[in-house]
């Protein structure tokens, strides 16, 4: 991990909450330090997912975006701990991630996992996920979702019918998502994703790494 950006460090030291955009390649998003495995024109900080975010303090993020990033990474588990560690308590994390019924992420060779609509719930405590359980028990870390929303593959005239019938009724909560995904996702692909979580974090824990 190196940090290029003088800007990103005066902000640990001055312990400014940071905002990173995750996987940025060259599209920077206003107000986010971009984060990327490649030193490319608008790259604040060099970082490979795979590895440790060393170079972050934990509760140094208040704030971290990724859009189409998280299925190119392997250490998936390891990855979703560090953001754990470096987002503040309260922090806001939104993830877009492509859908598994879509048909053009099979394509790529350097995309290793899919996301459904349950995907993160996977770290949650049980007592915050929905009437449909999943294992908890992978890692300790634990987030709250706050929401969880798909976007239609729109390419055809069909499928932008589709998208603007249909979003609006399965994004109205997990239960129509669950349903969209048991029954109709073949027939009408997702093309991607959207989570947005919340770290969540014991008073005691914070309080010890504080010290």
């Amino acid at each position: 991990m190196r940090i290029v950006n003088q800007a990103v460090s005066e902000d640990i030291a001055a312990g400014r909450g940071l905002r990173l955009n995750l996987g940025c390649g060259t599209k920077a998003r206003p107000g986010f330090y971009g984060v990327d495995c490649l030193p490319l024109a608008g790259v604040d900080v060099v970082a490979d997912l795979n590895a440790p975010l060393s170079l972050l303090p934990d509760d140094s993020v208040e704030e971290i975006y990724s859009r189409h990033t998280l299925e190119h990474v392997s250490h998936f588990m390891e990855l979703m701990a560090e953001l754990h560690r470096v987002t503040r308590p309260g922090g806001r994390i939104e993830i877009i991630v492509p859908h598994f019924s879509n048909p053009y992420g099979y394509s790529d060779p350097t995309h290793v996992r899919f996301f459904g609509a349950y995907s993160f719930f996977y770290f949650c405590d049980q007592a915050d996920q929905p009437r449909r359980k999943v294992p908890a028990f992978y890692v300790t870390e634990r987030f709250q979702v706050d929401s969880v929303r798909c976007r239609l593959l729109r390419h055809s005239l069909a499928e932008r019918l589709a998208r603007f019938l249909l979003e609006r009724v399965i994004n109205l909560n997990i239960g129509w998502l669950d349903w969209y995904e048991r029954r109709l996702c073949r027939l009408l692909p997702a093309e991607d994703v959207r989570f947005v979580l919340r770290p969540k974090k014991s008073a005691i824990g914070c309080a010890r790494r504080a010290a």
